[in-house]
């Protein structure tokens, strides 16, 4: 995937009924970027555990892909700590290769 890259710590996240898969990029000041994945419950634990796990690694500009109403609840527990963009599932699923949560997260 060669996707570029504009924040230096930012995350993807992957939203299904019952859970999301979330997905840090951490540019370090090589440009060398590592990738760090977890997997969350969408029911209210798992969504602060989410937001926790966002900001003990200082990551504040969030994508997501806006799936049916399933992106609504993700949304209402980051969105006054962190950037929130919201992408239509158009463009998401033009990224090709076999498709995964990671890899959607990603």
């Amino acid at each position: 995937m060669a996707l570029k890259i504009v924040y230096k710590i930012c995350c993807g996240i992957d939203v299904h009924k019952t859970f999301v898969v979330a997905c840090i990029a951490l540019t370090n000041e090589k440009g060398i970027t590592t990738y760090e994945s977890h997997r969350f419950s969408t029911y209210t634990k798992g969504l602060k555990d989410l937001l926790q796990w966002l900001l003990n690694r200082n990551c504040k500009d969030v994508y997501m892909e806006s799936t049916s109403k399933y992106w609504i609840p993700v949304y209402n527990v980051s969105k006054n700590v962190c950037s929130v963009v919201l992408a239509h599932l158009k463009y998401v699923k033009a990224i090709r290769g076999k498709k995964t949560d990671k890899k959607d997260a990603k």
